[in-house]
């Protein structure tokens, strides 16, 4: 069974820290423990690395590794992640999901 990466990019219309760690622990208090989730983790942009290649359109990342694309889409319906959402959305300027199919030995 291929583990599926989410991938989760964040854009905030107000990107103050207080607004910023708003999402971090409402990240941490609906998406972190759900079943299926081999990895969760959650950040904000390194501005420091500012390579040409980096990318820096954005304030928050969450990375989920999910053990399959079935505990994935079961998590896409589960009602916390759809609280997340509902209380968050109101300050999301843009968000962008990457989802990948994970390659092993």
């Amino acid at each position: 069974m291929k583990q599926l990466s989410h991938m989760v990019y964040f854009t905030l219309h107000d990107a103050s820290e207080a607004k910023v760690n708003e999402l971090l622990a409402a990240c941490h208090k609906y998406l972190s423990g759900h079943q299926g989730v081999a990895h969760f983790s959650v950040g904000t942009l390194n501005r420091e690395l500012a390579r040409p290649v980096n990318d820096h359109g954005y304030d928050v990342v969450l990375n989920l590794i999910f053990d399959s694309k079935s505990t994935h889409d079961t998590y896409q319906t589960e009602p916390r992640h759809l609280k997340f959402i509902e209380e968050q959305k109101p300050n999301w300027k843009q968000v962008r999901v990457f989802d990948s199919d994970l390659v092993g030995p």
